[in-house]
């Protein structure tokens, strides 16, 4: 299995969701990436259940919501129900990782726990058996089309390699200031999911853009 696209719909044009998903579902996309934002947690607002049902509804491909937000646990089955397959919190907003993650489990979605850039990877020590996706922000949460921070390179090496040793078949999803100018380095240091949002919905072709990302490498693995 190549490594997972996953454009960010936060860069697409709000006023026209439908043709938006419409390329998506026409591109070698693989996952649908929404940013779930609150205002608290981070300093925007974006989409709440409403959308990501709507999205559900117009995309065929799977939807991976993040959740930027407080109290993630008093969403997250609301989330799952609005369609949400692949459900992310933040480490930073769980006092409960453990279970929180749990919970997601138990609605039958993807667990994945999102690490802000200043966060270190060892605070996922005795929870990384228990994850299918560790998201390493590459950018500071809360707004796109920021420029990616290079210190992530050297995150995602140390989170690889962490992952090899105890044999885990725990993706490595990178989000924030990716595009084709980085995708392959991200990818040769372990990255198994791009998140790609205004070098995407921003291109003249994003449907070259996402074909051209996908074909990078021959980046395999099981899953």
């Amino acid at each position: 299995m190549k490594h997972l696209i996953a454009p960010s719909v936060l860069a697409a044009d709000f006023s026209n969701l439908r043709e938006a998903t419409a390329m998506i579902n026409l591109s070698e996309a693989d996952w649908l990436h929404v940013d779930v934002m609150d205002g608290r947690f981070v300093p925007n607002i974006s989409f709440g259940m409403d959308i990501v049902r709507t999205l559900h509804q117009l995309c065929e491909k799977p939807l991976d919501v993040h959740l930027m937000i407080v109290e993630p646990e008093r969403y997250i089955e609301r989330f799952r129900e609005a369609g949400a397959e692949v459900i992310t919190v933040h480490y930073e907003a769980c006092p409960h990782l453990h279970r929180s993650i749990q919970q997601i489990k138990a609605t039958g979605a993807k667990a994945g726990v999102a690490l802000n850039p200043h966060t270190p990877i060892s605070v996922l020590e005795n929870v990384l058996e228990d994850i299918d996706l560790v998201c390493l922000m590459s950018v500071n949460p809360g707004f796109g089309g920021q420029k990616f921070i290079y210190q992530t390179l050297a995150k995602v090496r140390r989170l690889s390699a962490r992952i090899e040793e105890r044999n885990l078949p725990v993706l490595i999803e990178i989000d924030g200031g990716v595009g084709l100018q980085n995708a392959e380095v991200l990818l040769q240091a372990g990255a198994r999911v791009l998140v790609a949002g205004s070098s995407v919905f921003k291109a003249e072709q994003p449907l070259d853009v996402i074909s051209r990302m996908k074909s990078i490498g021959n980046n395999t693995f099981s899953y």
